[in-house]
C-alpha cells in the first residue's frame, strides 16, 4: 500500500482546505436533529453543492467532481479537520446513492441523484421496524400489487428513522410475497413521504432533539420506477446498502483523527497532558483512529482494485462504533464535573460539544445492525466460525 500522495492529490487537497476555510461557519450550527438546525444544515448543503463539494466522487452529471476514492478521502480529512457541519444528507449521499449506481436505472440515476446531491430530496432509511431491529430479515411492513395503477400498495410501520421528521423520501424494504423465506419476498422501494396514506410521527428524545421518526403507511401507492432493483429481490440490494452503511462511505477516519486531534488540544488546554495515566490514555487513543485510518487505506486499495468488502464491512463498523465511545468517555473523565455542565452555561468547555457528542457515540453500537449481531456475522462470514 502506498501511503504517499501524489502531486495532483496534494493539489486536489489544497483546493478543498482553501474553500473549506473560507466558507465553514464561523459559529457552529444548532443541531441537525433539530428542526431549526436541520434546514439551516440543508442551506450549508447547498453550498457544498454550488461549489461542487457535496458529492466530490460522484461522476460530474450528477453534480460530483469524478474524484477518486483516494480524493473522497483527503475531502472527508480536511472537512473534519476544519470543523465543518455534520452532513444531514448522509442517509441519501453515503447509504441510499451508492446502492442507486450499483441497481439502479438510467431513468433512476437522472431522477434521484441530482436533487439528492443538490439537497433538495432529502432522504430517511426506513429499516427498523418495531419488532425488527438487528434482525432485518424480520420486518412485516409489506407490499402487494396494484395492477389498476401500476404499482404497489403499502402498509405497516417503521421506527427509528434519522431525521425522518424533516426528509420527503424514505428507502426501505417491505415484503412483497408472504409465503417466502425470510429472506427472499422482499422488496426495496423508494416512497414519498408526501404521499396519500403517510403519516410521520416526531420521536421525542432526553436531549430534547426532534429528528427520529416513526412512519406509519396505510395504502400508500408507490410506482413501479419507485422500484430499486428486482422484485423480491430486495435482501440482495439492501445488504450493498449495509455495506455502505457499516463500511468507510458513513464514518471515514477524517471524522475520528478530527475529534482526537480535539481530544489532544483539550489535554493541553487542561494541563492534562503533563499527567503521564492521561498521555498513556490519549496516546492510545490517537494510535487507535490512525489504526483505523491505515486500515480504511487499505480497504479502499482493495476496492480501487475491484474487491468487494463484503461481510468485513461489519469488522469496520465494530471498530470505529466502540472507538467513537471510547474516545469521548475519555474526554468526560478528562473533564470531570465540567462536562455536565448545559451548552450555554458560562463555563461550559467547547460548548458542551463533547458530551453531546458522546450522547450520539452511544447509538453507534446499535445502529448499521447493533455490534451484537456484527460479531456474529464476523464469526460466522468472516473467520468461519461454526454455528452453535
Amino acid at each position: 500500500m502506498d501511503l504517499t500522495w501524489s502531486r495532483a492529490e496534494q493539489a486536489f487537497r489544497d483546493e478543498c482546505r482553501t474553500w473549506l476555510v473560507e466558507h465553514v461557519p464561523t459559529e457552529p450550527l444548532p443541531s441537525g436533529d433539530t428542526r431549526d438546525g436541520f434546514f439551516q444544515h440543508v442551506e450549508w448543503e447547498k453550498q457544498l453543492f454550488d461549489a461542487r463539494w457535496s458529492v466530490v466522487s460522484w461522476p460530474r452529471e450528477y453534480g460530483g467532481r469524478d474524484a477518486s476514492l483516494w480524493e473522497w478521502l483527503i475531502f472527508e480529512e480536511e472537512y473534519y479537520r476544519a470543523g465543518a457541519p455534520q452532513r444531514v444528507t448522509q442517509n441519501g449521499i453515503f447509504l441510499l446513492a451508492p446502492t442507486l449506481f450499483e441497481f439502479g436505472s438510467h431513468e433512476q440515476k437522472e431522477r434521484f441523484l441530482p436533487r439528492m446531491a443538490a439537497a433538495d430530496d432529502l432522504w430517511c432509511q426506513g429499516w427498523s421496524e418495531p419488532n425488527a431491529g438487528s434482525d432485518l430479515a424480520g420486518i412485516k411492513s409489506r407490499a402487494w400489487r396494484d395492477d389498476e395503477f401500476g404499482g404497489w400498495r403499502v402498509t405497516g410501520q417503521k421506527t427509528w428513522t434519522t431525521r425522518g421528521a424533516f426528509c420527503n423520501w424514505l428507502f426501505g424494504l417491505f415484503r412483497t410475497d408472504l409465503e417466502a423465506e425470510r429472506h427472499r419476498g422482499l422488496t426495496y422501494l423508494l416512497v414519498p413521504l408526501d404521499a396519500p396514506g403517510v403519516t410521520v410521527r416526531g420521536v421525542g428524545r432526553l436531549d430534547g432533539d426532534e429528528g427520529f421518526a416513526e412512519v406509519f403507511f396505510e395504502d400508500v401507492f408507490v410506482p413501479d420506477d419507485c422500484v430499486l432493483g428486482d422484485t423480491n429481490q430486495g435482501w440482495g440490494v439492501a445488504m450493498a446498502t449495509t455495506s455502505s452503511e457499516r463500511g468507510l462511505t458513513l464514518r471515514s477516519p477524517g471524522r475520528f483523527t478530527a475529534v482526537v486531534d480535539r481530544l489532544v488540544d483539550l489535554a493541553r488546554r487542561t494541563g492534562a497532558d503533563r499527567d503521564p495515566r492521561w498521555r498513556d490514555a490519549i496516546t492510545k487513543a490517537w494510535i487507535d483512529a490512525e489504526a483505523y485510518r491505515l486500515y480504511t487505506l487499505a480497504d479502499v486499495t482493495s476496492l480501487v482494485e475491484g474487491q468487494s468488502p463484503g461481510a468485513r464491512s461489519s469488522l469496520n463498523k465494530l471498530w470505529w462504533s466502540e472507538l467513537d465511545v471510547r474516545i469521548h468517555e475519555l474526554a468526560l473523565e478528562l473533564l470531570g464535573p465540567m462536562a455536565e455542565l448545559a451548552p450555554h452555561a458560562g463555563r461550559a468547555v467547547d460548548r458542551g460539544a463533547w458530551m453531546k457528542g458522546f450522547q450520539f457515540a452511544l447509538a453507534g453500537p446499535i445502529y448499521a445492525g447493533t455490534n451484537e449481531i456484527q460479531r456474529n456475522v464476523v464469526a460466522e462470514r468472516v473467520l468461519g466460525l461454526p454455528r452453535k
